[in-house]
């Protein structure tokens, strides 16, 4: 090979290099507007999402925030306390076009605070007694 193909692959190879190193650098993994992803990639998200919350330091607002509205809600008033349960959709079950609570999972807030992900939570919630 003469000097000025070697020379023009190194150059290519160089540019490739600084490019994806750009696009690394400068592209965001979680993206901003929940509101406009597909099904699929919103499901990813909430899944990636939901796995870093920590319990008793999340508000309802910060979830809004960052989920968007759920796809399911459910709440109530127990002991002096109001009890809301968002779900947000993370798997797929069904091509029906309905989103079904086995699809989502449950966010558990007491007084607007975390207390609780999953099934269990869920399932906490729907012990609490109402009260009058």
């Amino acid at each position: 090979m003469n000097k000025k193909i070697t020379f023009r692959i190194l150059l290519a190879i160089a540019l490739y290099g600084v490019f994806a190193a750009a696009i690394m650098h400068f592209y965001k993994d979680t993206p901003q507007d929940v509101k406009n992803m597909v099904w699929d990639e919103r499901e990813g998200y909430n899944r990636q999402y939901i796995a870093t919350l920590k319990l008793d330091t999340v508000s309802i607002d910060l979830i809004f925030k960052e989920l968007g509205n759920p796809d399911i809600t459910e709440a109530k008033k127990a002991d002096s306390s109001n009890f809301q349960v968002l779900f947000y959709r993370t798997q797929h079950r069904k091509s029906d076009g309905i989103t079904t609570q086995d699809e989502c999972t449950a966010l558990l807030f007491k007084n607007d605070i975390l207390i609780g992900i999953g099934e269990s939570a869920y399932l906490d919630y729907k012990q609490l007694n109402n009260s009058h």
